[in-house]
């Protein structure tokens, strides 16, 4: 709708929407491929001093939340609700509209058109047409204009109004986002293992983000391909809550913890020089857990246990193997090689001891918290509504025109769409073949 209001007309135009997705769209690869959030020494380090310094005047480091591409989705939300409060009143018009009162010169001018005869009156003709197209789903109206019968059907008018839909989807996604992101945070935190954390820190500053529980790393395992690299790793993690275990879980880089609507992705690692070693004496139905650095003798007070790592194999910063001395007090010390991570028994005069040592890691968490992801699933699942009502159902009317003629009937069929013409051509050729059947 043209208004002599030349802004309402600007925001309101399709050039514009296609102009604002354009550049939603370069820019989102842009972000795509420049890798977001990162610190100042990454992208001087990745790009030069002065590219670095080129993307921070632009916000290109942390664009999805910069004035200029906010500013663009503003224009976007504006162009949607402007161009939808233009446009839908029109729209609602032709799905409300009384089509037994459209004149009848118009009617006669659709494209598809049949005309068959009937011996019976107009009345009982309008009848048993009615039964008839009741049986493909349409449900006519009838009346009386002058001289002349008018039925009217139409199917999936609502179907219309699909388009608006997928605005209106756009809208809930742009506030499920906007809301994630001023009520939400992204963070991360590196957990030694064994230890807790009530907070993590969020990428964009250290002021610290109390999550309202704990949570424990209680292992990290890694395994590695045969050329060093990581093959695949995991962390188990216990959520404690008011000194309560309140959850478990394994995870993996795919396979993260949620709770309380805190996401919790295995990100990275780091592997330290300190070692975790865990023993159990079956004498005493006793085990312990302690934590120790390289060539440093720890004790195991109560049975009286000494131990420590005499020697390591390792490889950058992994340990493969390690050598353990181990002294209980009877006979000589027990000297070994170990694989790290490995279980093993130590025969000893008394007694045979179960005796377990790793590397000690810190797994690496982003930590992730988005109120409005719920908001914009329910976007998205209007989306594809919208887009299945504007692509796959169309509005499908039909009028018949039932005049005398020589004490019997001639029936005029018309029909129209707004979408799938070809389909509609074959089911209207169809309907005007039983038609015709009938008499």
């Amino acid at each position: 709708m043209k208004t002599s209001n030349p802004a309402w007309n600007f925001f309101s135009s399709v050039k514009l929407a296609l102009f604002t997705l354009g550049c939603l769209a370069v820019t989102s690869i842009i972000g795509t491929i420049i890798p977001q959030g990162e610190s100042a020494s990454f992208y001087v380090d990745s790009y030069g001093v002065k590219t670095a310094h080129f993307f921070q005047l632009l916000g290109i480091t942390d664009m999805y939340t910069s004035w200029w591409f906010l500013s663009l989705l503003g224009l976007l939300t504006t162009n949607l609700i402007i161009c939808s409060i233009d446009r839908f009143p029109a729209v609602l018009r032709q799905i409300t509209r009384d089509n037994l009162d459209v004149p009848l010169e118009r009617i006669e001018k659709n494209r598809l058109s049949a005309t068959v005869h009937s011996a019976l009156p107009p009345l009982e003709a309008a009848d048993k047409v009615k039964s008839l197209l009741k049986n493909y789903g349409w449900n006519a109206r009838q009346r009386k204009r002058d001289e002349t019968l008018l039925l009217f059907s139409q199917k999936m008018a609502w179907s219309r109004i699909g388009v608006y839909i997928v605005h209106f989807s756009i809208l809930v996604i742009f506030a499920g986002a906007l809301y994630g992101q001023f009520t939400g945070f992204k963070a991360s935190i590196m957990l030694p293992e064994l230890q807790n954390t009530a907070v993590v820190y969020p990428y964009k500053n250290n002021s610290p983000i109390d999550l309202g529980f704990e949570v424990r790393a209680e292992r990290f395992d890694i395994e590695f391909y045969s050329n060093g690299m990581p093959k695949e790793y995991k962390s188990k993690l216990t959520v404690i809550e008011d000194g309560e275990i309140v959850r478990q879980k394994d995870i993996t880089v795919n396979d993260p913890l949620k709770y309380k609507g805190i996401t919790f992705y295995q990100s990275s690692y780091q592997g330290f020089r300190d070692f975790i070693f865990k023993i159990n004496d079956p004498s005493t139905s006793t085990d312990t857990t302690l934590t120790g650095e390289y060539q440093k003798e720890l004790t195991w007070a109560e049975p009286g246990i000494q131990f420590g790592i005499i020697n390591i194999e390792a490889i950058r910063d992994r340990v493969d193997k390690m050598k353990i001395w181990f002294n209980d007090g009877q006979g000589e010390p027990s000297q070994f090689w170990m694989d790290s991570g490995e279980t093993v028994k130590i025969e000893r005069p008394d007694t045979t001891y179960l005796f377990s040592a790793k590397q000690r890691y810190a797994t690496g968490l982003q930590v992730a918290k988005d109120p409005g992801v719920w908001v914009v699933y329910i976007g998205f699942g209007m989306m594809l509504f919208g887009l299945y009502m504007a692509f796959f159902l169309s509005h499908k009317r039909i009028w018949l025109i039932l005049r005398e003629q020589e004490s019997k009937t001639v029936i005029v069929l018309k029909g129209t769409t707004n979408k799938n013409k070809e389909v509609f051509d074959t089911q209207f050729q169809k309907l005007a073949n039983s038609l015709d059947a009938m008499n």
